[in-house]
């Protein structure tokens, strides 16, 4: 027994749970020992409160002891004097444990959908006793402990049972059995030893559900009562909304710098109260948000993040995000958030050697380290790793009603030697470079979220030329629902940021992207990587003096809009910011007294109405019949012309870019339709900042054939601009 105590004392026991609490020694007569460094005295009371037995106190540390005369098993507490204080509380060793064998069995298979609703920290009531349960997963660990403020960060005061089956480790604090009562609010980390004993870094909860404001790291207690969800007409019909057939236009935000209190972040309910009218008002169909996992660097943006299931505390607690998620289904808005399981940071308090092995991450750095932003790689063929990392996403449409994750960084996932030099990697079982555990994952992933989840979708960020990304996973693809068209947002940014005098040379920049635009279902990205890092804004990338610049962003807005494809837009460039972003800061609102900036501003809500508002634009982002070139080879002049075609009854839209600063009247091209071709935006207008000029209410087509069109029109193309026709008939 006095090594017991020791080991106990040492917080090194390897079977706490069978030495503390109530147990039978090898005569069958009951001991209770327990462990209360900061009591006095102990005594055993019955159900009644009676006093069964006074325990003796072993030594002066705290550790009580007594073997009474009884032989079956019955209900006590422990009445504990500290002080001129007496307190009567459950024996935390007395109860049974928590996982099930279903649970146990699921989490050995990797199978378990909703791991979250066991796994972390959980106000429950077990065993008729209302706590709070701790679970995690650390197989290689000789000792886990929670620790917090309600037991002093004391590691020996609550070891966790280790269920050997799966590696899990567990507890049920009763909310009256420690100093300071645990539940709501509770502060919390895991005290964990390495399977040679060695005290480790304390851990904060990979489950958990809430934290600390940064620069503080635990995980939080979250007690919370079920959110009185009010979105049900949205869920109801958001399959429709998210259909590769309607109009998705996406607003991306940063909440941290799209405003500000002062120095001070927003309140996700004051964010709500701000940003969903402004982005209706806009026309935007969808908010995404940059990563809102907690993470403890504000100079990630949530790229390296920590809490994969918490919503970061810089914004508030889970229910005002829930608040906020609500509010934007209330207001008819659609949510998207990022979501990072390519690579998480080494912070000591994170996954990193969690139970003194690479447990989460590859051990072998060829495979588990990224070079390039200093951090560590999941390992995707573990089971329970690859199921942690599914529910860390799904938690998300689960419990919060997102519509949708954009999944960050995909090719790094996807390739074995992204940026690597031969000899850093290591290939796959075929020789190849392809992660076929990442390929996995990804797939199950997305397979999961399609069949539980009617209407959310997944969107991969993927720069490269990997085949199938949004083709489904039965046709041999990885699943997603949409992708980023990365090489038209670079091609494009690369043409208009040419004095127009040279587009002529790169023509191909702009016409290129239509040779692949419906391999895959693509978003359109204008995102926050185009505008960091020395880019500059969009604005600032155009050529030429203050008119001629915004000109060009107009002129591209118009074709970014009316090219096929779904579109997103980071916030700022909406009224053209001039500075490049800064997540320290909000944006420069005071732009918009100005006419150029507030003129772009109503470009943009222009375009999206007549983006939403036209079927031609829209339902058929993602299909060939949806586009038809007129002319894309009059490169001496810059100037583009093509079809957009919706279902069958309704209007095309015909369009004209002109990427120089030259007037082109009567100016001659082919349609595919007689009649009436109503102007139905011109980026030149005044109201936009332009010179106005253009073709007053339209054009009607004439019997002369051109381009190969058996009908044409004659139009004037304003300087720089899109315009687009309606052809009604």
């Amino acid at each position: 027994m006095l090594n017991d105590i020791q080991l106990i004392k040492q917080a090194n026991h390897t079977n706490p749970y069978g030495f503390l609490g109530l147990q039978a020694n090898e005569k069958g007569y009951l001991t209770i020992n327990c462990f209360l460094p900061e009591a006095d005295a102990v005594s055993v009371v019955d159900e009644k409160g009676k006093v069964v037995a006074k325990l003796e106190k072993v030594d002066d540390d705290g550790f009580f002891s007594k073997t009474t005369r009884r032989k079956k098993l019955f209900s006590y507490r422990l009445k504990v004097t500290t002080g001129k204080q007496e307190t009567i509380i459950h024996d935390v060793f007395g109860f049974s444990p928590v996982l099930g064998e279903l649970d146990v069995h699921l989490l050995g298979e990797g199978k378990n959908k909703k791991p979250y609703n066991k796994f972390g920290a959980h106000c429950i009531e077990h065993d008729g006793v209302e706590g709070v349960s701790f679970i995690v997963w650390a197989p290689n660990a000789s000792h886990v402990a929670v620790v917090g403020d309600f037991n002093n960060w004391d590691g020996r005061v609550h070891p966790m049972r280790k269920r050997i089956e799966c590696g899990a480790w567990e507890i049920f604090i009763p909310k009256d059995a420690t100093y300071q009562e645990v539940g709501p609010g509770s502060v919390y980390k895991f005290e964990v030893k390495d399977s040679n004993g060695n005290l480790l870094p304390l851990k904060a909860d990979p489950y958990a559900i809430q934290s600390q404001y940064r620069p503080e790291t635990a995980s939080v207690v979250n007690g919370e009562s079920e959110h009185d969800w009010l979105d049900g007409k949205w869920m109801e019909q958001r399959q429709l909304r998210n259909d590769h057939k309607s109009p998705i236009s996406i607003y991306e935000v940063h909440l941290g710098s799209w405003q500000k209190d002062g120095e001070n972040f927003l309140n996700y309910r004051q964010i709500a109260d701000r940003l969903i009218p402004y982005a209706l008002d806009m026309g935007f169909t969808h908010l995404q948000l940059m990563p809102i996992s907690e993470y403890p660097f504000d100079g990630s943006w949530g790229y390296q993040p920590v809490g994969l299931f918490a919503p970061t505390a810089r914004f508030g607690s889970p229910e005002d995000f829930k608040y906020f998620v609500d509010c934007c289904h209330q207001a008819n808005l659609g949510l998207l958030i990022d979501w990072v399981p390519g690579h998480f940071p080494v912070d000591e308090h994170g996954l990193s050697k969690f139970d003194g092995t690479s447990l989460y991450e590859h051990e072998d750095l060829r495979k588990g380290f990224h070079p390039d932003w200093n951090t560590l790689i999941y390992n995707y063929g573990r089971t329970e790793v690859a199921n942690f990392l599914r529910a860390s996403a799904i938690h998300w449409l689960d419990n919060y009603h997102v519509d949708g994750v954009r999944v960050d960084a995909v090719a790094s996932m996807l390739y074995l030697d992204y940026s690597r030099e031969d000899g850093e990697w290591i290939p796959n079982e075929h020789g190849g470079n392809e992660n076929l555990e990442a390929v996995k994952f990804l797939q199950d992933f997305n397979t999961e979220l399609y069949a539980d989840y009617p209407g959310a979708f997944s969107v991969a960020e993927e720069s490269t030329s990997w085949p199938g990304v949004s083709r489904p996973v039965e046709h041999g693809g990885l699943g997603f629902g949409y992708k980023w068209n990365m090489g038209w947002m670079n091609d494009t940014l690369g043409y208009i940021g040419r004095d127009p005098i040279h587009r002529q040379h790169h023509h191909n920049e702009i016409s290129f992207g239509l040779v692949y635009a419906f391999d895959e279902n693509f978003v359109l990205p204008l995102s926050h990587d185009e505008v960091v890092h020395g880019k500059g804004s969009i604005l600032d990338r155009m050529p030429g003096d203050e008119w001629q610049q915004f000109a060009n962003l107009r002129a591209y807005y118009g074709f970014m809009w009316t090219h096929p494809g779904k579109k997103l837009l980071f916030m700022g460039c909406e009224f053209g910011q001039r500075a490049e972003w800064n997540f320290e800061q909000s944006l420069d609102w005071h732009l918009l007294e100005h006419n150029n900036h507030s003129g772009v501003q109503k470009l943009i809500k222009d375009l999206n109405q007549l983006y939403k508002t036209t079927p031609a634009l829209h339902q058929k982002d993602c299909e060939k019949d949806g586009f038809t070139w007129i002319d894309y080879e009059n490169a001496s002049q810059s100037i583009y012309s093509y079809v957009r075609y919706g279902e069958p009854g309704t209007n095309p839209v015909l369009v004209v870019c002109n990427f120089t600063p030259q007037v082109h009247h009567n100016y001659r091209i082919g349609t595919p339709k007689a009649g009436f071709h109503k102007e139905v935006f011109n980026s030149d207008a005044a109201i936009y900042g332009g010179s106005n000029v253009g073709n007053v209410n339209g054009a009607s087509a004439q019997p002369t054939p051109w381009q190969g069109f058996d009908q044409s029109i004659e139009v004037t193309i304003p300087p720089l601009a899109t315009i687009a026709f309606e052809l009604q008939g």
